[in-house]
């Protein structure tokens, strides 16, 4: 067996020309040889004929070195590389039997077939053998003669199995007593056909085993048609540890048929894992993929991705401008926690198929950040056009621009890397890259510090996943393993990306105290707030508060005058807003202070107290205009078009609350005599700041600053 390392510069010597005879590699004018394939091929060249498997550079670290201590040139003779431990030996076993499965199952699309050149396994035979030391070799002969032999497997099950547990008669009479009742004897032991021992039987027993572990552990598609209880689990594990290679030299005298020592040295080679099977020498065979960066893509997409919408496919993995997407995938939004309810957002990612350590290129970090851009406008575009398509989209896509503060929703952006676990284990790890010269776990771009909800604000966190998992995870093909670890994997992004948010923000949950209309603050506020303030739902009148730690004196000051307004509560992401601000509000005293609340508004704005009959009631405050009666007094001092606010005054109740005024307009009545309509805007409640509002000094109409009218409801709620 020859290893060789993809993207590795090997010595251009006669040896090494000899190995890659059967590929198509270039000697560089340095006399260098490096190649740039993945998988396995069986070279027949004279100073070779051996199996040839050409492993991932993940394998390497920066120094050029496998397992982090073996030059390459030294692997080559996988079995003369004394510098192997037993366990990293093992380890290229098995390693080069998952990388073949992850090809074969990356295969099956037929998109991919440019990159992947494939000639069938030749069948296993009794014609010219040669030294088999790939446990590929070995698990690829059983399962063809498990395929190739059905017919004999059904003739000996039904020879082993003729005559089972039937009766004789002659023995249970001479040996056994009988009981006999009402003249009739019974026997309670009758001697049975039944064997103590049946070689034939343990050898099919151990060869099914040996196919049921195939199929479970890697996921070769296997058919197992037979009646015997099979060894697995833990039982099995003792076979693989040395027991099944004594048990088989135990029974081996037993078998003469040709078919039986053809499943005898079968199951003896996949215990030993280096054994003469009869295999031709003579044929080619190759199952090789040119470019493994891309399986390593597909892999990583097959178990963290979604199979999107045609016209999201269009627009969001293949962008616009060029660009392809690696990895896309709607879950749930990082400043929510409403469960089935959260419409979610796309998560974007890249992977990256590096050597061990290697450091992601500025490049790759631009061109991440290019990908949100793109997501984020084809989510804005989605709300501006009202073609069908982008109507149809709407519905199963929420806006990342929030309408009341013009925050933009985060947008999770994120590198995942292979790595390889420092004990050759095949453990599901999945954990954020180191802080060091060569990586980081998180970058991120601005145009204004301090502005997380902005749409220029962009995170991407980087992870490095265990290769050897996610390999063998796709390789099985396992439908519902893979559904496992998807929504696991997509719940730790979540997280992570989460805590990574609040190390770096933090976070506050808002909701406006009584009396204060949040759109009439953040409209009055818009600078002091833009880009730190979103409304993650429109359920509910939350707002969620993102400060950068960096500017702690700032964040204080405007933590502060936020709370003359809201209640703010910190909250960090993945936490629930409804339960913090409940919180806030106990601690709250049902006796506001009105000129506290409104600071916001302009104190010295012309404000028009009006009698409101109760017929009159509904217009105003359900269609929300007022007009004069005939008789409109005219005030001296004063511009009629000055008046900003307007307050009804109920009969028994006087004044509760004021509108805004969002413009005056004279039509004549019926009675030909002019009358002035007011339409209304928003409506700013007094009635939960004062206990019991006392009607303002005046018979129909009254002419005030907003300031005066704060100050006499203050007043009055305080019993003066």
């Amino acid at each position: 067996m020859k290893i060789l390392i993809e993207g590795y510069s090997y010595e251009a010597t006669e040896r090494m020309l000899a190995i890659v005879h059967e590929l198509t590699t270039l000697e560089s004018i340095d006399h260098k040889i490096c190649v740039n394939y993945v998988g396995y091929f069986y070279n027949p060249h004279p100073d070779v004929q051996d199996c040839v498997f050409i492993l991932p550079k993940v394998l390497l670290d920066d120094h050029d070195r496998v397992f982090r201590h073996i030059a390459p040139e030294a692997l080559i003779d996988v079995e003369q590389c004394h510098q192997l431990t037993e366990h990293e030996r093992q380890f290229i076993y098995e390693f080069a039997v998952w990388i073949y499965r992850a090809i074969v199952v990356f295969s099956k699309d037929p998109s991919q077939n440019d990159i992947v050149l494939h000639r069938e396994f030749p069948q296993v035979g009794f014609r010219k053998r040669r030294m088999s030391n790939t446990y590929l070799d070995i698990i690829h002969a059983l399962v063809e003669f498990n395929r190739l032999n059905k017919s004999y497997f059904t003739f000996i099950l039904k020879n082993l199995h003729s005559g089972f547990n039937r009766i004789n008669w002659a023995k249970t009479i001479t040996r056994t007593t009988a009981i006999v009742s009402d003249e009739e004897p019974f026997y309670l032991r009758p001697v049975n056909r039944k064997r103590t021992i049946n070689f034939d039987e343990e050898l099919l027993i151990i060869f099914f085993s040996i196919l049921n572990y195939i199929h479970d552990h890697y996921g070769f598609p296997v058919e197992i048609n037979n009646g015997f209880e099979l060894i697995k689990g833990k039982r099995f594990e003792q076979y693989l540890k040395g027991y099944g290679k004594n048990r088989l030299k135990q029974i081996k005298y037993k078998y003469f048929a040709d078919k039986a020592l053809q499943i005898w040295e079968l199951c003896y080679a996949f215990f030993e894992r280096a054994h003469q099977i009869a295999i031709p020498s003579d044929q080619r065979e190759y199952l090789i993929v040119k470019n493994f960066n891309v399986v390593f893509e597909a892999i990583i997409d097959e178990l963290i991705g979604d199979k999107l919408d045609t016209a999201m496919e269009e627009r969001l993995k293949k962008q616009p401008d060029g660009k392809l997407v690696d990895h896309i995938f709607k879950y749930r939004g990082l400043t929510t926690n409403e469960g089935e309810r959260d419409r979610g957002i796309f998560y974007i990612g890249d992977s990256k198929y590096y050597k061990i350590g290697a450091p992601v290129s500025e490049g790759s970090v631009y061109k991440q950040y290019t990908y949100a851009r793109n997501v984020i406008q084809w989510n804005l575009d989605l709300f501006f056009n009202d073609d069908y398509e982008s109507k149809r989209l709407r519905r199963e896509v929420p806006k990342l621009r929030d309408e009341v503060t013009e925050g933009y929703n985060i947008t999770p952006n994120f590198f995942i890397s292979a790595a390889i676990d420092d004990q050759l284990s095949y453990r599901d790890n999945i954990k954020l890259a180191k802080n060091d010269d060569k990586s980081k776990p998180e970058y991120i771009s601005y145009h204004f510090e301090n502005r997380l909800f902005d749409r220029d604000t962009l995170l991407i966190s980087h992870y490095n996943v265990n290769f050897l998992y996610v390999v063998a995870l796709y390789a099985r093909d396992n439908a519902a393993q893979k559904a496992t670890w998807k929504a696991k994997v997509r719940s730790m992004f979540r997280r992570e990306i989460q805590q990574l948010l609040n190390t770096r923000y933090d976070f506050y949950a808002m909701q406006a105290l009584p009396g204060v209309d949040t759109r009439a603050f953040i409209k009055e506020h818009f600078q002091e707030v833009l880009g730190k303030t979103f409304k993650p739902s429109k359920e509910g009148d939350f707002l969620s508060l993102a400060l950068d730690k960096r500017f702690e004196g700032e964040n204080g000051r405007l933590v502060n005058r936020l709370r003359n307004y809201f209640v703010v509560k910190p909250c960090k992401l993945g936490e629930n807003m409804e339960t913090a601000v409940a919180v806030g509000q106990n601690e709250i005293s049902t006796s506001g202070d009105p000129e506290r609340i409104y600071s916001y508004l302009d104190k010295q704005a012309t404000v028009l107290v009006g009698f409101v009959p109760d017929k009159n009631r509904a217009e105003v405050e359900e269609q929300h205009q007022y007009h004069s009666g005939p008789t409109f007094p005219s005030f001296a001092g004063y511009d009629i078009n000055k008046i900003k606010y307007f307050a009804p005054y109920y009969k028994g109740k006087g004044v509760s609350g004021f509108y805004e005024v969002e413009s005056i307009r004279l039509r004549l009545g019926g009675d030909n005599t002019v009358r002035v309509f007011f339409s209304l805007g928003t409506y700013h409640d007094l009635g939960m700041q004062v206990k019991r509002p006392a009607p303002l000094r005046s018979h129909v109409y009254n002419i005030t600053t907003l300031s005066e009218m704060l100050q006499q409801a203050k007043a009055e709620n305080s019993g003066k």
